[in-house]
């Protein structure tokens, strides 16, 4: 028989077990809670993209309406808006935290919005989105492996019951997905895997130790931005092509006219062709053949064209190259910006 007598809510969390004597019980449920119901969210609206194909602006809405429940769990629990600030700040201002109040959940907003595009955009090669997505989930388990005897444990225990899980599941598919692909994943792993990751790096409150793990997907990202912005002609598919004869990948190109870019476009092209991140071919029609602007197309031209399979390990080995980096600026190289 269980009493039904009760001195409010906090009788009931405690006859329930969800109130303890540090009140942190509620709030890490709460943490949970709204951790999976964005993922989930997101998880449907992959499949919604899936399905009907949605326009690019419907990607950059959808991830900020499925980050809403972390967003408003963070205000509650949380609602710490201060950053602390680097070198050589505090020395110039005398200013060494500040307060970004209402940017710093446009911030977090954005970072969900990028997190599930970034790994969506590089989508259409076997293997490639799955095995960046467990490069970066195993970063995240070494980072909080690393962390388990500071301050921040809970925060860090919250990304490894999230983050374990998530690596196992993706060995799996990846296991499927690797050239010869039996199961293609589509955008509803794409969505699944980067609302994963940017609810670990809000809720964990290391989203800017997160970022460095993305390295290649912020330079994939930058590269692409003229295209993205149609500052140069953007196709709706960037993918590397198949070689008709070939068993290999070539860049994928794109075909335009010199009139169809204005001076901000011919600087961009003046940019990419200087620092060599692009081939680009004029002919006497005044007809511009220029390679897409993704680091598959990059990787391509340093590499030559390539088999499928070794595009996608190239890949990987940056990924693991770049994860590194963000290691080695992570716990040593920032501190010549922060005090320790």
């Amino acid at each position: 028989v269980v009493s039904t007598q009760s001195t409010g809510s906090s009788g009931i969390n405690a006859e329930y077990g969800l109130h303890s004597e540090d009140g942190t019980t509620m709030t890490t449920l709460s943490q949970f809670l709204s951790a999976l119901l964005s993922i989930c969210c997101m998880i449907l609206l992959g499949f919604a993209d899936d399905v009907l194909n949605l326009r690019w602006r419907h990607k950059l809405i959808l991830p900020t309406v499925a980050s809403l429940p972390i967003l408003m769990v963070y205000y509650v629990t949380y609602n710490n808006t201060y950053i602390v600030t680097p070198f050589p700040i505090p020395q110039l201002t005398g200013i060494t935290v500040f307060n970004l109040r209402f940017l710093y959940y446009v911030y977090m907003g954005m970072l969900a919005v990028f997190c599930t595009n970034a790994i969506n955009i590089l989508a259409g090669v076997n293997g490639v989105e799955v095995g960046q997505s467990v490069v970066i989930a195993l970063s995240l388990l070494i980072n909080s492996l690393l962390n388990l005897n500071t301050d921040a444990l809970a925060e860090h225990m919250f990304c490894l019951y999230l983050v374990c899980p998530f690596i196992g599941v993706s060995l799996a598919l990846l296991y499927y997905n690797w050239y010869p692909s039996e199961v293609f994943v589509g955008d509803t792993f794409c969505y699944f895997a980067g609302m994963t990751f940017a609810v670990l790096g809000i809720l964990g409150h290391f989203s800017k130790t997160m970022i460095l793990f993305f390295i290649p997907q912020v330079f994939n990202f930058l590269l692409s931005v003229p295209q993205l912005f149609h500052i140069l002609p953007c196709p709706r598919h960037r993918l590397p092509r198949l070689h008709p004869t070939e068993d290999v990948l070539t860049m994928s190109v794109v075909k335009f006219k010199t009139s169809d870019v204005g001076v901000l476009g011919r600087f961009c092209l003046f940019l990419l062709t200087t620092f060599k991140l692009i081939n680009v071919e004029y002919d006497d029609n005044e007809t511009i053949t220029m390679s897409n602007l993704t680091i598959l197309n990059v990787v391509l031209k340093a590499m030559g064209n390539t088999h499928e399979r070794t595009l996608t390990i190239y890949m990987l080995i940056i990924q693991v190259v770049c994860s590194c980096i963000g290691f080695m600026i992570r716990y040593q190289a920032v501190r010549l910006f922060y005090d320790d």
